[in-house]
């Protein structure tokens, strides 16, 4: 090693321990950031309407369309390839061991404590996290968000707030949907495959599956809209940089969310089947 290299060999270390400490840093900053519009998201839910500054009730039906309705066509499109897809490596899979009868058991448990939510959560991340974290971030560079602060009404009450209520109510509501076509998708394939009636299957399926597993489920999927609508508007707020800026925070919120949602159901599925 020549002794330039050697001279320049801590200032480099330094270098790069600098940019991990303030990476670290920025990802602390920003889980601060969401923790904090979480809070003043409830606060303005329940005490706004004390304050005179209500939730604005158009706006979130307006984004319970944008959601919930909209989504409905590719929801089901996916479901249903996903449930027949499971279906078909499920009866693969066993018939190795001669129990492609037993099916039904890998369908619903996989169905409803796991796919259902995390496809959802996936599509819904793509569509509509993406879609918001675009909103925030024009709004930002339009200098929006500072007019409204000037104009005395909240950002989060007027923006936040209407997206994370159409979030958390319609995500479980499409997830109990994607769940219901995944199984009838799995049920048509599986009737094909074995000879099973769709009567047949459904005895099987309401059988196996419990209450307490569409609720797993569907406590995930709360779970899940949370984090989008965090992802979306954090990283819409840190836009800077004009259009450009906004393709990339936009695509960053796609890749985060996604990867928040499956990290989290991954501990979810840990502390949960322990």
């Amino acid at each position: 090693m020549s002794e330039a290299s050697e001279r320049t060999l801590p200032t480099r270390i330094a270098e790069r321990l600098d940019q991990v400490g303030r990476k670290a840093v920025a990802a602390v900053a920003e889980v601060g950031l969401g923790a904090a519009l979480l809070g003043q998201s409830v606060f303005w839910m329940f005490l706004g309407r004390s304050r005179a500054q209500p939730v604005r009730i158009k706006a979130t039906f307006e984004r319970c369309m944008e959601v919930g309705i909209q989504a409905l066509p590719i929801i089901t499109m996916m479901s249903v390839t996903i449930g027949m897809m499971l279906a078909i490596q499920g009866i693969y899979t066993l018939r190795v061991f001669g129990a492609e009868e037993q099916v039904t058991v890998g369908i619903g448990f996989s169905v409803v404590r796991e796919f259902g939510p995390l496809i959802t959560g996936i599509i819904v991340a793509g569509r509509t996290g993406s879609s918001l974290a675009a909103r925030i971030g024009t709004m930002r560079i339009s200098q929006e968000i500072d007019a409204l602060t000037v104009m005395g009404i909240n950002p989060v009450r007027f923006i936040v707030a209407p997206a994370l209520i159409a979030m958390v109510v319609m995500v479980p509501a499409l997830t109990f949907w994607a769940d219901l076509v995944m199984l009838a998708g799995a049920g048509w394939y599986v009737s094909v495959a074995l000879g099973m009636s769709m009567a047949a299957y459904t005895d099987r399926i309401v059988e196996i599956v419990s209450v307490g597993d569409l609720m797993h489920g569907l406590s995930k999927s709360v779970l899940f809209s949370v984090l989008i609508t965090l992802v979306g508007v954090i990283n819409g707020a840190n836009v800077t940089g004009g259009a450009e800026g906004v393709g990339k925070m936009t695509t960053r919120s796609v890749v985060l969310a996604i990867s928040a949602i499956i990290v989290t159901d991954m501990v979810f599925a840990f502390i949960t089947t322990r």
